[in-house]
Order: structure tokens, then C-alpha cells, then sequence
């Protein structure tokens, strides 16, 4: 766990893109990743895994602090079909070639506890690839960004190339919809933009 001192959050995550997002709002936290099982349930919609997954997090980082605590979890949904982060090579080619040429959806699903207990919330923005070549395809693996990144690209990174368009928040493609996230942290008193400004 990595602490901050005069933290007023918790982030129940490793992810450094999720720190860097709240970090650009003026929030200091310290992080603290949950380890729980991601597994679909049976007949669970993507919309309704997402956000279960950022309250199973939330809730399983708070030992230790009485700090509020922020899970979130973004998963890429083709039809109703979750693509989580690649197993290896095939899975990322297999991934990425679907993804090619269409518009999907990708789901974020955020939850912070505190003194209104648990509240969540899940954003879906579609996103638009071009049409890839399979040496595109080959290449951006070898780069190794895909390793980590549910359905095996990064919006941020390299793979912005690949991007046509999105409609919707772009900040929730990266990992955490900071419009919606600032109104929930907003409601359990977590201060927004440090000392900087005060926010009502």
C-alpha cells in the first residue's frame, strides 16, 4: 500500500491511470489495490458487472482506514460480450481483429463509500476503431501495451491512433468517468482540487 500523508481518499486500485485522473481533480489519497474475483455471474449484464465489481472493490479495501474508499472497474463490451485483459498473443489478436472496424461500448463502473454509505454509478461511452491491418495489429502487441488493458488496447497510448471517434466521456475510457466520480465523492465530503478552491 502506498500512503500519502494528509490523504482524504483511498483508491482501491493499482491502476496509475485511475491515480493520475484523480490526481488531476486535486484529490490526495493513498492506494491500497483489492484483490477480488472478477468473474461474470451467470446472466449478468455488463452494465450491472461493472458497477457490482467497483463496490466489491470499494468495500473489500476498507480495512485499515476510516478514509472514504473509491473502487471503479472499465470493462470493454462487444454485444454483451466482456472482453477483460488478454490471456496472452491470441487472445489480444482475437480481441483486437473483433474490435476492428466497430463501435462498442466501454463500460466504467465507479462506487465510493463514506458517510452515505456506498454509492455507485456506471457510465457507458461508445468508442469507434478504424479498420486494422494485422501487422498493426502484431506490432501494437509487441509494444506491450496490451498485456494490462481490457479488451487489450488503451485509449491513452498507442491505440489512440486506432480511434475514430467516441461519444461520451473519455476519461471513463482511460478508467474513471471524472464528471460522474467528482459528484459521488462530492456527496460522501471528499474535497475536490485540494486547498486550491473551495467546492460547494
Amino acid at each position: 500500500m502506498s500512503t500519502s500523508q494528509g490523504a482524504s481518499l483511498r483508491l482501491a486500485s493499482a491502476s496509475p491511470r485511475r491515480r493520475e485522473l484523480l490526481a488531476s481533480i486535486g484529490v490526495t489519497l493513498e492506494v491500497a489495490s483489492a484483490d477480488i474475483d472478477e468473474t461474470p455471474r451467470a446472466g449478468e449484464l455488463p452494465a450491472a458487472y461493472v458497477e457490482r465489481l467497483a463496490r466489491d472493490k470499494a468495500q473489500a479495501g476498507a480495512a485499515g482506514t476510516s478514509l472514504p474508499i473509491l473502487g471503479a472497474d472499465t470493462a470493454v463490451v462487444l454485444g454483451q460480450s466482456i472482453l477483460g485483459k488478454p490471456r496472452d498473443r491470441e487472445d489480444a489478436v482475437d480481441m483486437l481483429t473483433a474490435l476492428s472496424g466497430t463501435t462498442h461500448d466501454v463500460m466504467t463502473g465507479v462506487a465510493v463509500t463514506g458517510p452515505c454509505g456506498v454509492l455507485s454509478t456506471y457510465v457507458t461511452t461508445r468508442v469507434t476503431l478504424r479498420p486494422l491491418e494485422m501487422h498493426e495489429i502484431d506490432a501494437y502487441w509487441r509494444s506491450g501495451e496490451p498485456v494490462d488493458k481490457a479488451g487489450a488496447y488503451a485509449i491513452q497510448g498507442l491505440a489512440a491512433i486506432f480511434v475514430e471517434r467516441i461519444e461520451g466521456s473519455h476519461s471513463a475510457v482511460v478508467g474513471l468517468p471524472l464528471f460522474e466520480t467528482a459528484k459521488l465523492l462530492t456527496r460522501q465530503g471528499v474535497s475536490l482540487w485540494g486547498e486550491r478552491v473551495a467546492v460547494p
